[in-house]
This record gives structure tokens, C-alpha cells and sequence, in this order.
């Protein structure tokens, strides 16, 4: 059965059609288990990660921003903000560490940037360019083909949310590379300066798959332009 589900999603991959998501934002409007967005791949091994995107929201409690998984690992790769004011904990391979003390008030854009390198364990956050200190995660690549979720957090391969840590707000441009990205390059991430688009998720050629009542608006309908 597992195999006969990893076929069908690697089938439904490969068919999928890359969309332009240039001026456009995921609206996630409501607390429930079932709003999210899948992302695509056909990639099944990352030795490193970075992962960037912009966000907005007003919750203060603890909400999923991006959730990798794979058929070993239902945390292989996770951003979550925790109940802790301003913490944002990240997953790699089922192990864990929170960064402390950032600064992200509600109801306003933010850049978060993060790095994994799986050869020494090292991972970094940068929230709105600042850089956080670099923390041990876990060493090892991560391998099987990836179920990738925007605004829930899977606790199993491809479901287990839970509405009370469901992300409600907006997310934008979002990128995603097999590699640590250079400090130079999130500056430029950050600023809106030309960068290299992620070679896994690609804002400007998403493959995706939206469900329920997950919403795609023009970024000038929701904030100011």
C-alpha cells in the first residue's frame, strides 16, 4: 500500500504544470485542519536546505509555516513557530532546536530565511535579514520522496494536522534550494534584489496543489502596493 501511494504521488508530480506565482499570495483565512498547500517535486535526496519566504499574520500562538516530510521522517524538515513569544523552532530529521528572541510583530510582512547543512548538523535562521546565531540540529541527508506542506504541520507522512497549529495569514515567494544559500544571496533574497530562484520550489515556476478553501489573490489586493 505504501508503495502503491509513493507511485501515485511521484505520478501526480510529474504531471503537474509550473506556475508563475510572480505579484501572487496564499491567503489562508480561517483555523481549521484542512487548509494547506502541497508542494511538488520529483527530488528525493537533500544533503543541505534553505528555505525562504515572506509571511504575514496576526496569530500569537503556534502555527506550522512549512512541513517536509518523508515516508521516515514526519519532521525532516520543519519552520514552526512555538507558543514562545518571537521563538521559531526548526526540525531536521526529527531533531530540533528553537531560536530565541527574534522580533516578528503581527500584522506586518517578514522575510525568514533557513539554513541546514546536514554534513555538520549547523542550521541558521534570518528573520528580516538579521541573522540568528547557528544551532545543532542533526547530521545526515535527507532521502524518500518529500510530502511538502505550507500552513500545517504534519505530525505523519502527508497528514496529521491539528486546527490549533494551523497557520492563518498570507505567504509569498517562497523558495526553496538543495544547498546553503550564500549570506550574500539572502541579503539579496531579502532586499528584492535579483537572487538565484530555489532549485526545488521555485516561486516564479511553483508545481502545487491547493486544498479546501486556500485562497490565490494578487499581492496588491491584500497589501499595500
Amino acid at each position: 500500500m505504501e508503495r502503491l501511494f509513493i507511485f501515485m504521488l511521484m505520478l501526480a508530480t510529474c504531471c503537474a504544470t509550473p506556475k508563475d506565482m510572480t505579484g501572487k499570495v496564499f491567503v489562508f483565512p480561517k483555523e481549521t485542519p484542512r487548509i494547506h498547500v502541497k508542494l511538488l517535486t520529483t527530488r528525493t535526496e537533500f544533503h543541505s536546505v534553505t528555505v525562504c519566504m515572506r509571511f504575514m499574520t496576526d496569530l500569537s500562538r503556534n502555527y506550522g509555516l512549512f512541513s517536509l516530510a518523508t515516508p521516515s521522517f514526519s519532521n525532516a524538515f520543519v519552520l514552526f513557530k512555538t507558543d514562545d513569544d518571537d521563538n521559531i523552532r526548526m526540525h531536521a530529521l526529527d531533531g530540533g532546536t528553537d531560536f530565541l528572541s527574534l522580533s516578528f510583530p503581527p500584522n506586518t510582512w517578514h522575510s525568514i530565511c533557513a539554513t541546514w547543512n546536514s554534513e555538520n548538523g549547523l542550521a541558521q535562521l534570518w528573520m528580516d535579514g538579521k541573522p540568528s546565531i547557528k544551532r545543532f540540529i542533526k547530521t545526515g541527508p535527507i532521502t524518500g520522496p518529500p510530502i511538502t506542506i505550507l500552513g500545517q504541520e504534519q505530525d505523519s507522512y502527508g497528514g496529521g494536522f491539528d486546527s490549533y497549529q494551523s497557520f492563518i495569514g498570507m505567504i509569498t515567494n517562497l523558495h526553496m534550494w538543495d544547498y546553503v544559500l550564500s549570506n550574500a544571496e539572502i541579503n539579496n533574497y531579502v532586499e528584492n534584489k535579483p537572487f538565484t530562484p530555489g532549485n526545488v520550489f521555485n516561486w516564479r515556476a511553483l508545481e502545487f496543489e491547493k486544498e479546501w478553501e486556500l485562497y490565490v489573490e494578487d499581492e496588491c489586493n491584500v497589501t499595500m502596493c
